[in-house]
């Protein structure tokens, strides 16, 4: 059975390890293209993108594909809404894969927000300093709030850099560690943490540093994904689904 993987996080590399040799399943990983050096898989690859909806429709019907995964980023939300609709075009059956989301513990303060524009006016009664790690490509909203210092941590450098009289950009692929977040939170003087319920442990220690320094944390929560599509947490689970779907088994659409 030929699979398509929407991929670019880990939980899609760990997927298209699942696949390599498999004897009932052939994949093939899509990327998106934005990140300069993504992981890499042995099983086929494209990049790009597909030019909307009916591109990606006709893409699943022009190559045979008997399934797909989104294993794309938590808040790639647009390319999960475009691979449902595409999907239902097509009449290939669609489920996502997708780490859980973080959760707040004892002694952590969150301020929970729906978008980036919200989280960057929940920034004005907060500290001067904060550490921005949004990603690259939706910093224009922090513009509406520009009397703060910016630290601003993205993978590769933001293309054109947002109108902010006082950031420092800092280029940086996690893992990162508790201790060397809490290192970098005293270095800037970090006084407030902006980021997005990601999920995942490979950055999961600015969340333990700004935890210990008392540091508040505005949490940008996850979009809704398109209804109807089964999730998976665990790219095994996802693995069982698509040998469910491979061997006619009902399961595959619950």
């Amino acid at each position: 059975m030929r699979v398509l993987i929407l991929a670019g996080t880990a939980e899609a590399t760990a997927l298209a390890r699942l696949l390599e040799g498999h004897p009932r399943l052939d994949g093939t990983v899509s990327l998106a293209g934005r990140t300069a050096r993504p992981a890499r898989s042995n099983l086929p690859q494209r990049s790009g993108g597909f030019g909307g909806i009916a591109g990606l429709a006709d893409y699943l019907r022009a190559n045979r594909f008997e399934a797909m995964v989104d294993a794309t980023h938590p808040f790639a939300a647009r390319i999960s809404a475009n691979a449902a609709a595409a999907a239902r075009q097509a009449g290939v059956p669609l489920a996502a894969l997708e780490r859980p989301p973080w959760e707040p513990t004892a002694g952590d303060h969150w301020i929970p927000v729906a978008d980036l524009g919200a989280a960057a006016e929940a920034l004005r009664p907060l500290g001067r300093r904060v550490l921005v790690t949004t990603g690259r490509q939706e910093l224009a909203p922090y513009e509406a709030v520009p009397d703060k210092h910016y630290v601003i941590r993205t993978i590769d450098p933001p293309e054109p850099p947002p109108a902010l009289p006082d950031a420092v950009y800092i280029q940086d692929r996690g893992p990162f560690h508790r201790d060397a977040e809490a290192a970098l939170m005293a270095e800037h003087g970090i006084e407030v943490l902006v980021t997005k319920n990601s999920g995942g442990d490979a950055t999961r220690g600015k969340l333990d540093a700004a935890r210990e320094r008392g540091i508040p944390v505005v949490m940008v929560e996850r979009p809704e994904r398109p209804a109807g599509v089964p999730l998976h947490h665990d790219p095994a689970a996802a693995l069982r689904w698509l040998e469910d779907l491979a061997a006619g088994g009902h399961s595959a659409s619950s």
